[in-house]
């Protein structure tokens, strides 16, 4: 896999979807924020050094009706059912979803850098197999970076090698909470963990900003959570 090039806009994303990989789910639920890099690079502080969330430059939130049934447990941690999407008038992951989200990402000053947290293993191929059972895809230029795996990597050679990181936990609300000693706000809802994607992610954004520079990988290097079914929803 290589590096893309250095990114001048961050796109924080989280997904909620109808179950784990093993299931084979989609999408319900989508939310991205932009942030330029300079936002990142020059944050803000309050009176006690913590840092304030840099301006958003564009937000997107879209629901989706999926055509496979949530699991008990996915429902359940998102308060999302089908039924309850569909009686709401939502359509499912289609041309328009496609459409406003490439539209959303050429409206930010390029490249672009989506950051998810686990999302090599989830965000990522769970959008690439739904844009590729459409037959659609990302900008050209698109890089990702996974927070999960990033933070892990910047821990391990702070502490040269010694088991001193071994029982940290790296989930999402656990990180927010030893970064801000706060619980994280609206957990399971996409908008809500993106912000605390952000605040995590601002927490230590001068390293992440390097490993991005220096690790970020291509759109074109991940491949889809499975194999999608034909579908001809891209004209819907």
């Amino acid at each position: 896999m290589s590096k893309g090039p250095r990114a001048e806009t961050f796109v924080f994303l989280d997904l909620e979807a109808t179950g784990l990989p093993s299931m084979d789910p989609e999408i319900a639920e989508l939310s991205l924020f932009a942030v330029h890099r300079s936002s990142l690079e020059n944050p803000e502080h309050d009176e006690s050094g913590t840092p304030l969330p840099p301006r958003v430059m564009d937000k997107l939130t879209l629901c989706m009706s999926p055509e496979r049934p949530f699991t008990a447990k996915a429902s359940e941690i998102t308060g999302l059912s089908r039924e309850g999407l569909a009686r709401c008038g939502k359509a499912g992951f289609d041309g328009t979803v496609v459409r406003t989200l490439q539209a959303f990402l050429n409206r930010q000053e390029g490249p672009v850098c989506l950051v998810a947290h686990n999302g090599f293993d989830y965000d990522f191929p769970l959008l690439c197999m739904e844009l590729q059972r459409l037959g659609a895809d990302l900008p050209q230029d698109t890089v990702c970076l996974d927070t999960l795996a990033a933070l892990r990597g910047l821990d391990r050679a702070h502490s040269h090698g010694t088991r001193a990181q071994g029982g940290k936990s790296y989930s999402l609300g656990s990180l927010f909470r030893c970064y801000f000693q706060a619980e994280p706000s609206a957990a399971h809802s996409a908008e809500g963990d993106v912000h605390t994607l952000l605040m995590v992610f601002l927490h230590r954004a001068a390293e992440l900003l390097t490993w991005a520079d220096e690790q970020a990988l291509s759109w074109a290097h991940v491949e889809p959570m499975y194999m999608p079914p034909d579908d001809p929803r891209l004209e819907a």
